[in-house]
């Protein structure tokens, strides 16, 4: 039985995610059999000859909206082929995406990503084909290609062999609601800037103890609303 990770990603602008997907961990992890990541052009499943999947909205407000019949297909011929735990529409009136449900999405073994465009989708595709909404910020960006792209590339990093070192995910900002601390490498000293002596101690109590200080410290400086 495959135990891998499989996502499949729904958008009308499959050349965005090419660059995102073929790369440095999301790369590895596919080479290495962890995870398939499948992109599908919701083109192919619209029945009008120009491969249309827009159309202007009932009530005349400005813009075009993703239609419910190509989706629809697309997303029932998935089902067909296996169950999903998420499917996924990547919104700005989603709920926020944080480190908690990336994990949380990491220990699903299909998920689907609709990535939205254009003015919206039909309504109805997300009262009855959609399981849970996501943003990435408050913003809005052209498609829902990018959030997509960073959802995966959350979620990916966080099975087990994506990355070499599988503490350094854990030991990640906001894995335990504080920012990382601060890193640093060799040289010790550069232009008289000096790496903090106790990294260079050798003492790995007291180095831990400082680690979690400048994190705490960190956190209340630049980020005090992950402590409330």
């Amino acid at each position: 039985m495959d135990d891998k990770m499989r996502i499949d990603i729904i958008t009308v602008m499959p050349e965005m995610l090419e660059s995102p997907l073929g790369c440095s961990i999301l790369k590895r992890a596919q080479d290495k059999g962890l995870v398939d990541i499948v992109v599908h052009n919701l083109r192919d499943y619209s029945l009008n000859k120009h491969r249309k999947v827009d159309d202007y909205p009932f009530g005349g407000e400005a813009g075009m909206v993703m239609q419910i019949e190509p989706v629809d297909r697309c997303i029932s011929a998935l089902k067909a082929e296996r169950d999903y735990d998420e499917i996924i529409f990547t919104t700005p009136d989603g709920e926020q995406f944080t480190q908690p449900v990336a994990n949380e999405l990491s220990m699903k073994k299909n998920l689907m990503i609709l990535c939205g465009h254009y003015k919206g989708v039909d309504y109805r595709i997300r009262e009855h084909l959609i399981t849970r909404e996501i943003t990435i910020g408050d913003y809005v960006l052209t498609g829902g290609e990018i959030p997509a792209a960073v959802i995966a590339d959350a979620v990916v990093r966080l099975i087990p062999g994506a990355i070499g070192d599988e503490q350094s995910a854990l030991s990640d900002s906001f894995q335990d609601n504080l920012l990382a601390p601060p890193v640093y490498t060799r040289p010790a000293e550069y232009k008289g800037w000096r790496v903090p002596d106790i990294l260079l101690s050798g003492h790995q109590a007291k180095i831990d103890e400082w680690k979690h200080d400048m994190a705490v410290q960190r956190t209340m400086q630049l980020r005090p609303d992950l402590l409330d």
